[in-house]
């Protein structure tokens, strides 16, 4: 419910009318606190698959900690070119910025095991897709009706099946500790379950910001924990803490910059993905925060700083940047429509960005506490992409794209072995299994007939297709 001691109803639907500093600046630290495990996390894992993250004991370990601190920055910076806006660039609305989880399954292929020097190839692949997605802005008006919730809800319900094993792995120790008795021990698994139960108690039991932000203080509480029972010392915190820096700025192409059609093309293919996520939630603020539909000019602004502010991350090292949703549900809880909350948040994300010592404390969260939030947070996106296929008309023709789509693309997930004669940029894309997925899922969308004959259905069904209700109604997927 909103709170009126803020300012009026009018204002409070106003995206330029700006709080008493005393209320924006909470208000705005609260938004960070709603997304910032999410924000650091794709950093954590892409180290992770490089093989210099958590308890790899890699010499490079401690660029994990420039890459949490440029997640920090730069999602700072994006938020920035939302809401003050340069330009075409920017919605002018209250649009929190941050790492983009579904980037993932294209940036673990590409780095898995490769260390620091993969980093060259997949930082040239953000900024090249960043700028892609920036010129998106100009046509993604026209090409929205490409991208129905058969095919968004089939890809996000991908992303998290791509990514559950992951926090599988974190919980019972990492990928480094595979093959050794300490992997998937009790101790390991009563960490991650002390965050998992913690997050679930608050989200469920809890109100106002705790249950908001429930994922932190989940792994707030679970760090505690693993200081208690001694998988994280006292001594490795105040090390890391001696270690960082107190302030650095960013060092452009920090790890080089080199042409990798893989990594380009998957990026160029995943920023439609992220564009249509961006046109939503930009949409869902409007309509949550104020009653109304989002205008072209919002729509286009929010895509042009999406893509400027993932070709600047790469330029510094710093990951995709997306607009991020659990934000838009905090707007539609508080009723607080104004931007400049935002712009507080987000000055408050570039400090942190501007002090390693922050990082230096996040690099010293256990990875089986990380675990626990991933597996919840990897969990919700699996939810979210399920929750968005029921908006989709289950007819016969739309069970059978989506069935093939789901079958190639989590095939290739779970075997890529199969694809191992297939040039190296072929089968980087194609054991994604989320490209291949889209792909299918678009081009069958776009050329199959509108409603399959239910003898045809039957054939490919093994009898099943008439299991449960489905509707015939043509241009369901539309």
């Amino acid at each position: 419910m909103a709170d009126t001691s803020i300012g009026t109803p009018e204002q409070l639907r106003d995206p330029n009318y700006t709080p008493p500093l005393a209320k924006a600046i909470p208000l705005g630290i609260q938004h960070v606190m709603a997304m910032f495990v999410s924000n650091v996390t794709p950093a954590i894992i892409v180290a992770g698959a490089a093989g210099f993250g958590f308890g790899s004991n890699s010499p490079d370990f401690p660029e994990l900690l420039y890459m949490i601190q440029m997640s920090m920055l730069f999602a700072g910076v994006a938020t920035l070119l939302q809401t003050v806006t340069v330009g075409p660039v920017g919605a002018a609305l209250p649009i929190v910025q941050g790492t983009s989880f579904a980037f993932l399954p294209v940036m673990i292929p590409l780095v898995a095991g490769k260390g620091v020097d993969a980093l060259a190839a997949l930082f040239g692949g953000v900024v090249i897709g960043g700028i892609f997605h920036a010129a998106l802005g100009s046509v993604i008006g026209r090409i929205r009706f490409a991208l129905p919730p058969l095919v968004t809800g089939l890809v996000v319900t991908m992303i998290g099946l791509a990514l559950v094993k992951v926090g599988i792995q974190y919980a019972a120790g990492g990928v480094p500790a595979i093959g050794t008795p300490e992997y998937g021990s009790l101790l390991n698994w009563s960490a991650a379950l002390v965050v998992i139960f913690v997050t679930l108690g608050l989200k469920f039991f809890a109100r106002g910001m705790l249950s908001i932000s429930a994922v932190l203080v989940g792994l707030l509480v679970g760090y505690v924990y693993a200081i208690a029972v001694g998988i994280l010392s006292v001594e490795a915190i105040t090390g890391s803490w001696t270690r960082a820096a107190a302030f650095s700025l960013p060092q452009p192409f920090r790890y080089g910059f080199e042409f990798s059609a893989a990594a380009v093309i998957g990026f160029c293919l995943m920023a439609f993905i992220s564009a249509i996520e961006t046109v939503g939630d930009v949409s869902g603020i409007t309509k949550g925060g104020a009653d109304r539909e989002a205008t072209d000019r919002e729509i286009s602004g929010a895509t042009y700083a999406d893509g400027l502010g993932t070709a600047i991350a790469g330029v510094f090292g710093g990951l995709p940047n997306t607009s991020f949703s659990q934000n838009v549900g905090l707007i539609a809880m508080t009723g607080v429509m104004s931007r400049h909350v935002v712009t507080v948040g987000a000055i408050f994300l570039i400090i942190c960005g501007l002090v390693p010592k922050v990082g230096g404390v996040i690099r010293t969260v256990p990875i089986e506490v990380l675990g626990g939030g991933v597996i919840v947070m990897f969990g919700m996106v699996v939810a979210a992409g399920i929750s968005m296929l029921s908006d989709v008309d289950w007819n016969r023709r739309n069970m059978v794209i989506f069935a093939i789509a789901l079958s190639v693309g989590l095939g290739l997930q779970l075997e890529p072995g199969a694809v191992q004669h297939l040039p190296d940029t072929a089968r980087i894309l194609m054991t994604s299994g989320l490209l291949p997925a889209a792909l299918i899922a678009i081009v069958l969308n776009l050329v199959l007939p509108e409603e399959l004959t239910e003898e045809a259905t039957e054939q490919v069904a093994g009898g099943l297709s008439g299991a449960g209700h489905f509707s015939s109604k043509p241009g369901a997927s539309r």
